[in-house]
């Protein structure tokens, strides 16, 4: 029997001949995703649903999809489902993130365009009857600088763009490397120094806990006088009251706002306000690129269903059901080496170096490679997956390189992780026990025995005594219980790390009161995705 697939929000008729030609049997229902109750009833007669943003797929509405297999995305955003419930219920969640790009990219040229000349005004006044050529007096993008916040697939299309418009272009990217920026033609700065320079400031990083309000009241206040602000990336990149005051000040000239901190933006500090131009959150917003997204998330959805293969998913590695059982310990095993490497680095990754010995080499190592370069950025972008990861790699100048070789230590199989930066290499191994638990089991050389724990710290030391009452005194000083600890050490009297496994995430305060010590080179908190 030919797979059956709902189309629950409006998706071109090309996307949906896309099935239809695969031997896709689709039902095309685009306002069905408005009926929570039409959709609960039919939505277990499904293999696959495509949806746009309208349909909400809850856990109720995935308790009820006896059938469904695949959940797919036309676009980025996937706020619209409920991931942790689609996991366990076995059902892969699919979306487009490139089909997006140039058209975000364009529409934020366009707001700067728009803010430079003060254009809604313009023509709102003209429309109105005036001819107030005097009034609206703009800036030239010509030979003005670009500060760009986020250099990666949008904030590149950006650069790019710009530099035809013979604009300046800096750009702030901490995993920007070097030869990256020397290839797209930017000068690559610290955030203190696109603040000072920059006419006009566009932001382009996802929103994290990193990434927030970083034009906050502070930030705003080190910028040029007379910038212009653009953000057609996220709200909550800029603190928005802060910016409302910088606007009236005149510190800050003019702004151009797509996104916003509460969406739909009803009310916003930025309203109303002199050249501030807003739109409602556009940048997706052209037929291409709904085109794009269509067709793609038809493609992936056929492909899944017809023959196995998965691309862009976000809650599942890209490989084959008869490898997965065999290999589930192992991708998770990668993702953890990844993940800690990413934790651990500050600054811009040069190149990512994967070895797999014995029984690993056998596996699907294009899967485990995307694992641990997903588990690396995934410490910047939580929005990364295992198939968008090698492309942002690729996008940031790093050298993947991979090597594979027949068993050679105690270990039937190992994978050992080595990250190259400007400042230094790391490197971390694993194996996975016949009790298929990922453990480390080397760190920066030093041989050790750790499993994985979803709160963990890690500290390097001189090996003097002290270290472990330390360690627990200072811990239980600042309320952190400590459920587990191991320890290693390159020899007697040289260096030593300690991993302690946590109940929770440990206070700021205790790390502070562990690095003023003075007895520890290394203090980092690590989590880990255990479940």
């Amino acid at each position: 029997m030919a797979p059956r697939v709902l189309v629950s929000d409006k998706l071109s008729e090309t996307a949906v001949q896309i099935f239809r030609d695969r031997g896709v049997d689709v039902d095309y229902l685009p306002d069905l995703g408005k009926d929570k109750d039409k959709l609960l009833e039919v939505i277990g007669d499904y293999d696959g649903l495509a949806i746009r943003s309208a349909t909400k797929v809850t856990e109720k509405v995935l308790a009820a999809a006896g059938r469904l297999k695949v959940i797919g995305r036309a676009g980025i955003g996937v706020d619209n489902v409920d991931i942790p419930a689609a996991s366990k219920k076995g059902v892969i969640v699919m979306n487009t993130p490139f089909g997006n790009s140039v058209t975000t990219a364009e529409h934020a040229i366009a707001m700067m365009f728009a803010v430079a000349r003060q254009l809604p005004e313009a023509s709102a006044s003209t429309h109105a009857g005036h001819w107030e050529k005097n009034r609206f007096m703009g800036v030239e993008l010509f030979n003005k600088t670009l500060g760009v916040i986020g250099a990666g697939n949008i904030g590149g299309i950006v650069c790019d763009r710009a530099l035809g418009l013979h604009m300046k272009v800096i750009a702030y990217d901490p995993f920007l490397s070097d030869e990256r920026a020397r290839q797209m033609g930017v000068t690559k700065v610290e955030l203190d120094e696109l603040l000072a320079r920059a006419d006009f400031i566009t932001l382009h990083v996802p929103l994290t806990d990193k990434t927030r309000y970083i034009l906050s009241k502070e930030a705003i206040a080190k910028a040029k006088k007379g910038v212009r602000i653009i953000n057609c990336a996220r709200g909550g990149l800029v603190d928005e009251a802060a910016l409302a005051a910088a606007l009236t000040s005149g510190h800050v000239a003019g702004a151009a706002f797509d996104v916003f901190e509460k969406e739909p933006a009803t009310d916003s500090p930025l309203f109303h306000l002199p050249n501030v131009v807003v739109t409602p959150h556009l940048g997706a917003s052209t037929t291409e690129a709904q085109e794009n997204v269509a067709l793609q998330v038809a493609e992936q959805m056929a492909d899944y269903l017809l023959t196995g293969a998965v691309q862009n998913a976000l809650n599942m590695p890209s490989v084959s059901a008869e490898e997965a059982a065999v290999m589930g310990p192992w991708l998770k095993l990668a993702q953890h080496l990844g993940a800690f490497a990413g934790q651990m680095t500050d600054e811009p990754v040069k190149a990512i170096n994967i070895l797999h010995d014995g029984c690993v080499a056998e596996m699907n190592l294009q899967a485990l490679n995307c694992g641990a370069i997903a588990g690396i950025m995934k410490a910047t972008n939580p929005d990364v997956n295992m198939v968008s990861a090698p492309v942002i790699a690729r996008e940031r100048g790093i050298q993947i390189s991979t090597t594979s070789q027949e068993k050679s230590g105690v270990f039937d199989g190992y994978m050992k992780l080595t990250v190259v930066t400007d400042r230094r290499e790391r490197s971390i191994a694993g194996t996975v026990f016949s009790d298929g638990k990922p453990r480390f089991i080397q760190i920066k050389g030093i041989n050790i025995d750790a499993e994985i724990g979803a709160h963990m710290l890690y500290t390097t030391n001189a090996d003097v005594p002290g270290i472990i009452g330390t360690l627990g005194r200072t811990m239980g000083e600042n309320g952190v219980n400590i459920a587990n600890f191991t320890l290693g050490r390159s020899a007697r009297g040289k260096d030593a790390i300690a991993i302690l496994y946590l109940d929770e995430a440990p206070a700021p305060a205790a790390i502070r009161a562990l690095e003023a010590t003075g007895l520890f080179t290394q203090v980092r908190p690590l989590e880990f995705d255990v479940s």
